[in-house]
């Protein structure tokens, strides 16, 4: 393993390197604000796609400007957005069903029951991390109160306070290993979907949520976690082929897998907000940000060849009605 040796930059240093590879850079003082307060490093993933491929130095297209890399950075903060608002409804009506499921089938404290739950589940920690944020400098006020009034009780909170202290991924775990037939099923019937499914499915967007939560990148990524595709799929379930090609003028060839890709993970988001918030508009918002920002490459997001003529876009977009809360 070789030893770090690059030096830190001043922004005048960024701008000069970006200057010798070739970026157009005509309002030096707007690039140097925009330097300041986004930072040289965040914003070279999304110069890439501007160099001039299969050379060993960085050197950029022909005509490639900063305001190119610029605007598919902002294209790419307001597509996190986006997603953010959906995946915020799809959380919500997750913890709701846990919540309410548990809660009528085995009463407030019904969870600290090891039982309704399968042997993989670390049930000992989820009481653990409970006990923790009672102990915690900022303690919810719900659960200080409940502790205060209710102090004969259980000290863990009832299920729909102790849903709340969870994150979305330990929600997600959670639905993942109930046991019991009879709190699968009822969640089954709500969201549409088989339990595997719908398992996978939230486990995805809880590493979805948390990508756009810390800024990250969405556009040109390859998830670590795939949705699961169901094995009998609906008939206005679109078509993802298991390879996509990607290329143009300027750059080679790529193949990609879209199950890995951004792609299926709106399918999927989709899917669920037309059972939880169906008068969103949610994917027409969507299609309207994609057709402003039409120079961005989609199939590097897993689009394939014709996705807006499928069913799931085309009826959600055409079939939208005025938009009111949840």
């Amino acid at each position: 393993m070789s030893d770090f040796h690059k030096p830190a930059r001043s922004i005048e240093e960024q701008i000069a390197t970006l200057c010798s590879r070739g970026l157009a850079i005509p309002d030096e003082a707007r690039v140097r604000h925009y330097l300041a307060n986004i930072s040289y490093f965040r914003l070279s993933a999304y110069t890439r796609p501007f160099y001039q491929p299969g050379l060993q130095e960085h050197r950029f297209l022909e005509g490639a400007s900063f305001e190119d890399v610029l605007r598919l950075y902002v294209f790419d903060r307001e597509l996190r957005l986006l997603l953010l608002d959906a995946i915020e409804r799809l959380e919500v009506a997750l913890r709701d069903q846990l919540t309410n499921t548990l809660a009528e089938h085995h009463g407030p404290h019904g969870y600290l029951d090891p039982g309704i739950f399968d042997t993989r589940y670390n049930h000992g920690w989820l009481l653990e991390k409970l006990e923790n944020a009672a102990k915690g400098r900022e303690i919810e006020t719900f659960l200080a109160h409940y502790r205060r009034k209710y102090w004969a009780a259980p000290n863990q909170p009832p299920i729909w306070m102790a849903v709340e202290l969870l994150t979305f991924k330990e929600v997600s775990t959670l639905l993942a290993r109930l046991r019991l037939p009879e709190d699968t099923q009822r969640i089954e019937r709500h969201f549409g979907w088989k339990l595997p499914v719908l398992r996978s499915w939230f486990r995805s967007l809880s590493d979805l949520r948390n990508v756009c939560a810390h800024h990250g990148r969405v556009w040109n990524r390859e998830f670590g976690s795939r949705p699961e595709m169901p094995r009998k799929a609906p008939a206005d379930w679109p078509s993802i082929p298991p390879m996509i090609e990607t290329g143009s003028r300027e750059h080679p060839q790529q193949r990609l897998d879209p199950r890995r890709r951004l792609y299926m993970q709106l399918v999927v988001m989709e899917s669920l907000m037309q059972v939880v918030s169906p008068t969103s508009r949610w994917a027409e918002r969507l299609v309207t940000l994609l057709d402003q920002y039409s120079h961005v490459s989609k199939p590097h997001m897993g689009f394939p060849k014709g996705w807006e003529h499928e069913a799931l876009w085309r009826d959600a977009v055409n079939n939208a009605r005025p938009e009111v809360d949840r």
